[in-house]
């Protein structure tokens, strides 16, 4: 929806009727062109009623607001062309205040720029963005529905993120490198450079058949063609094609190097003049550095963004010169005009703010808003909660959850031993030492079809032969197995939920140290604790741990094993899935234990354990999927740096390019895709790209974080239920020439 607002109409009055009607229409997403000119050529009034919403002109600023419900946020984006007036620039910021005001101070305000808008704005437009000359000044060429006498040019960039931008009409605007878009009317003629690659002529034919059904009510003719075989109509149109030019370089993608570049400033405009003072240098930062009473500036510009964080005792004047302050210190800092501004109140902090913090509190304990989604990251993912009967056919709750199947599929296991690999004893399959690493090949079935996972345990205390020969091994193992399998790599302490499910009732038992290898085993210690903990499809794992008080936690049951005896301990918030997972230890270790309920302590319990410590009684965490939602990256390290570009809105599989290595990062593991005409270099380098990016993540995350790679046409139901859709027979066929058809 697109509303035109005149100078006059800014006002108050206006902006309470557009939110009311806002909250009973229960619009997703509104535009608002605000125009300052006010002379006769500001006549906008069809355009403003059109279905092509990816059509801003270039000459404007505009305001977005996308209200959503429950504890979702407001979204307000305003927009500012390149050729856009200063005057325009500060006439749509001041409508945006006003709309910030009337909504008391909720809204996540994002600054955006042509050609440089942040994720969350791009991922409104997943058929891509166009770029039209002209605005109020130029009488505003405005598109309209069936104009078959019109004349335009449009280059189409990106893989991500689509931009289609008119250009001069002439063969001074090509190159090799991009596709363009020969727009007269009747006939829309595509383009493609020598240099341009499959994908990109997809995204492209995708703008093209927009500009067919949206423009053209389906009428228009569409021709692709190829640079050299340029048709008779696009000949007398530009006329004979000259020698081209070589594509401009695509800054899309950012070198992760500045990723984790952050400071913290606090700012003050007490005496009319921005003051900013720094509370910090360097991230992760504290949570308790951050004010009610004051406003913030967390400095990201090297990697393209300043977010502003209003405190919701902050006085009127500097919540309202946030913006104003923002473009003041990117001036400031000498960033770039087009650095990417967000605004965020307090209680309503967006993942990519959050990152930067370190232990920031989970949304459940705080007041206010709660979580803020991010358009470009979480894309509408609802929550599926855990459900075994259904688990076959609900793949976003199998990647939800973690969970490909049951566990009951075929499995084998081996003991790492030197360079080789050594059976393991079905009778003591799920018993895992940290002095091992071992691989486990497990079979399943999914929508009619076989698939083979290889994990690779390493133990916390496994020689670094053993791990590196343990990943060896697994690529030999997935070459026996056709090249199709899943691997995935897991550090001891971070088993995901399927690994747990393997071993049926009894829990995976995590030893802290030691050998399962024959006539390697080291005795037992005099005293053991072991930390039983279920998952949301109540799998349990017993981990040992230090035997201390300070180990235990109310949210779990422990087992504790001394020569004078053994106890299991029940904190107050455990399950009774983690009881009958102790209860199936204890019949592994071969003794009775005493249960103890929390507060209910034998002095002999705290002796063996060196005395009464505090320890965690907090309730666990939860929603950890609204406070990391999972992100998509096309990732490469050609030019020796690790550079990465997101993909923005909701998650589809045509957002996989075959042509590349791609990370979706879903906190709690990251999975590599690798696309079947990916350079072998990147395949090689693959894992080291998933190593490289958990170091260089702003959230300072566990560099022990579970690695699965997948490669393209072997996606598990954990990789494919975060997409929209997933279509198993989608690259049977080449997607564009099936594409083409649909034209």
């Amino acid at each position: 929806m697109f509303l035109w607002l005149q100078e006059q109409q800014l006002q108050q009055l206006q902006v309470q009727v557009l939110v009311d009607w806002l909250s009973e229409s229960g619009a997703q997403l509104l535009f608002v062109c605000c125009s300052f000119q006010l002379n006769t050529e500001g006549k906008v009034t069809s355009w403003c009623y059109t279905q092509s919403l990816s059509v801003p002109a270039a000459g404007r600023g505009y305001s977005t607001a996308n209200p959503c419900r429950g504890n979702l946020s407001y979204h307000l984006h305003y927009w500012q062309g390149s050729e856009c007036s200063q005057d325009e620039s500060a006439a749509a910021a001041i409508f945006a205040t006003q709309l910030d005001d009337y909504l008391q101070g909720a809204p996540i305000q994002y600054r955006e720029v042509q050609g440089h808008e942040s994720s969350a704005f791009t991922g409104y437009f997943k058929s891509g963005l166009k770029y039209m000359k002209g605005g109020v000044a130029s009488g505003f060429r405005h598109t309209v529905t069936n104009d078959v006498e019109v004349q335009r040019l449009l280059r189409v960039r990106g893989r991500r993120v689509v931009r289609a931008t008119e250009v001069l009409l002439s063969w001074e605007s090509f190159n090799h490198g991009d596709s363009f878009i020969l727009d007269l009317g009747e006939e829309i003629i595509q383009w493609s450079g020598s240099h341009s690659n499959h994908f990109e002529k997809l995204k492209a034919t995708i703008v093209s058949k927009g500009i067919c059904s949206d423009e053209r009510c389906g009428r228009a003719k569409v021709l692709l063609c190829d640079e050299g075989s340029e048709p008779d109509r696009m000949i007398e149109v530009l006329g004979e094609r000259p020698e081209l030019p070589e594509a401009e370089s695509d800054d899309s993608k950012f070198d992760t190097s500045n990723r984790k570049v952050a400071q913290l400033f606090k700012v003050s405009n007490a005496d009319g003049d921005m003051e900013v003072t720094m509370v910090a240098d360097q991230s992760p930062f504290s949570q308790d550095a951050l004010h009610s009473s004051e406003c913030f500036i967390l400095d990201n510009g090297a990697g393209g963004q300043v977010f502003v964080w209003k405190g919701k005792d902050a006085n009127t004047e500097e919540r309202h010169a946030v913006l104003k302050n923002a473009q003041q210190f990117i001036h400031k800092m000498n960033y770039p005009e087009y650095t990417q501004v967000q605004v965020l109140p307090e209680h309503g902090e967006t993942p990519l703010f959050t990152q930067f913090f370190k232990d920031w509190r989970d949304p459940d304990d705080t007041v206010g808003m709660g979580t803020a989604y991010v358009s470009s990251t979480i894309a509408k993912i609802k929550k599926v909660p855990f459900d075994v009967s259904s688990l076959h056919q609900s793949e976003a709750m199998a990647a939800q959850h973690g969970m490909l199947d049951r566990g009951d599929g075929e499995k084998q296991i081996w003991r790492i031993e030197g360079s080789d690999k050594v059976p393991v004893d079905s009778s003591v399959f799920g018993q895992f030492y940290g002095g091992d690493s071992y691989l486990i090949r497990y079979q399943y079935q999914h929508s009619g079809r076989q698939g083979h996972v290889i994990y690779i345990w390493q133990g916390a205390e496994s020689s670094q032969d053993e791990v590196g020969a343990s990943a060896i091994l697994a690529c030999q193992i997935d070459e026996e197995l056709g090249g199709g399998a899943v691997q995935v790599r897991v550090v001891q302490g971070k088993e995901p939920a399927h690994l747990m499910s393997l071993f049926g009732d009894q829990p995976m038992v995590v030893y802290k140290g030691g050998t399962s290898r024959e006539g390697g085993q080291s005795e037992a210690a005099d005293v053991r604790l072991f930390q039983v903990r279920a998952n949301p499809a109540d799998d349990t794992r017993a981990v040992e741990v230090d035997p201390s008080s300070s180990s235990l936690n109310s949210n779990d049951v422990f087992l504790l094993v001394s020569l004078s005896g053994s106890w299991m301990w029940k904190g107050r918030m455990s399950s009774s899935a983690e009881v009958k997972g102790a209860e199936h230890l204890a019949k592994i270790l071969t003794v009775t234990p005493t249960p103890l309920d929390e507060g209910d302590e034998e002095d002999n319990f705290w002796d063996e354990l060196g005395g009464k410590e505090d320890y965690c009684r907090s309730p666990r965490l939860k929603n950890k999927m609204e406070a990391h939602p999972p992100r998509l990256f096309a990732c490469s390290n050609k030019t020796g740096n690790f550079l990465m570009e997101e993909v923005p809105g909701e998650l589809m599989q045509d957002d996989l390019a075959p042509d590349d290595v791609m990370i979706l990062d879903t906190f709690d593991q990251v999975f590599i895709w690798i696309g079947n005409e990916a350079y072998e270099e990147e395949k090689t380098e693959s894992a080291a790209m998933a190593v490289c990016y958990i170091e260089s993540d702003p959230a300072d995350r566990d560099p022990c974080t579970p690695i699965v790679t997948v490669k393209q046409g072997f996606e598990p139901p954990t990789f494919t239920g975060w997409f929209l859709g997933w279509n198993t027979e989608y690259w049977a066929d080449d997607p564009l020439a099936r594409y083409l058809k649909c034209l």
